[in-house]
């Protein structure tokens, strides 16, 4: 269960909510342009954008939740359980791993259209990261300063649908979000209008009631309609300290409190992480569940001609 969205005021911004049940050792890892990407049906990345984001390393690999590339590329791959469908290997396709798919496009694309060219040849090949390390399943948003795309491996194939809102959360599948956003048209930052009985004198006894029917639970679906609209009334300053504070705060609409969640497991799922990058200036912000100072990692502030990825442990 997980959150992705984009913001734009003088910079471009993208970040998610990681909403999990437990720690798999995430960190702030930069990976900068010489480290080899061993890749398990094609070439390895030897020379490529350098790129800053979410990740844990296993065996000195990254395995990114999310990340920006130093051209302002940005992808996250969230959960899609049940309907995420990875492929048998096709020699006629670019064959990648769901786990190798954010570097494959983030090392060599500088935009959302280099993207599209890579997404025409790619077969998602269902090859686990090792008998530990099952794939999961996942869908992907990625996008610029100037436009989102989805991206989902399904039974009936690959699927890229454009996203003009910029926001990501899980099932069902991207284009029944796009349907169901139809259902919520009404919704404005404004008084009520009394549409039903014009003829009556009913009264706004409170601010907000324009909003009203906003659906506050943690549903995915839920999630989606409420992310779409924090972020399109959304109203701050141009500054940096604005922007962030301002992106944060569209990801908390829609953060999970720990005990809200019950996952089939036992255990409840929660906000771990919110992340924020400055995907123009490659700085990348997060705060944690039990600590909101935001914290700023600086992908310019290491040497990027480097063979060794750089990781920063999360200040809990």
């Amino acid at each position: 269960m997980c959150t992705a969205v984009t913001y734009k005021t003088n910079n471009h911004y993208f970040g998610r909510n990681l909403d999990l049940e437990r720690s798999y050792g995430e960190r702030v890892v930069i990976t900068p342009r010489f480290y080899e990407f061993p890749m398990r049906c094609v070439s390895s990345l030897c020379e490529h954008y350098a790129m800053i984001g979410m990740a844990t390393v296993v065996d000195d690999y990254p395995l990114y939740y999310e990340a920006t590339n130093e051209k302002g590329l940005s992808m996250a791959g969230l959960n899609f359980p049940h309907n995420a469908d990875y492929k048998e290997y096709d020699a006629s396709k670019d064959n990648i791993t769901p786990f190798e798919f954010t570097p494959w496009i983030l090392a060599q694309c500088a935009n959302v259209e280099e993207a599209r060219a890579l997404l025409n040849k790619i077969n998602l090949v269902n090859i686990n990261f090792s008998d530990k390390l099952p794939l999961t399943p996942l869908h992907w948003i990625i996008s610029d300063k100037e436009c989102s795309i989805t991206v989902e491996s399904v039974k009936s194939g690959l699927k890229v649908y454009e996203n003009p809102y910029g926001v990501l959360t899980n099932n069902p599948t991207f284009d029944y979000h796009m349907m169901n956003l139809n259902n919520y048209m009404g919704l404005h930052e404004g008084i009520a209008v009394n549409n039903i009985c014009p003829t009556e004198d009913l009264k706004n006894y409170s601010l907000g009631l324009g909003a009203f029917g906003l659906p506050g639970d943690f549903s995915s679906t839920s999630r989606f309609v409420r992310a779409v609209f924090v972020k399109e009334k959304s109203r701050s300053g141009s500054s940096e300290r604005e922007s962030v504070s301002q992106f944060f705060h569209i990801l908390g609409a829609v953060a999970m409190p720990k005990g809200c969640v019950l996952s089939e497991n036992g255990e409840y799922e929660y906000t771990r992480y919110s992340s924020c990058c400055n995907t123009d200036k490659g700085v990348y912000y997060y705060i944690t569940y039990d600590n909101s100072t935001i914290t700023a990692v600086d992908m310019y502030a290491v040497n990027l001609d480097e063979a060794d990825v750089y990781q920063f442990d999360l200040i809990e």
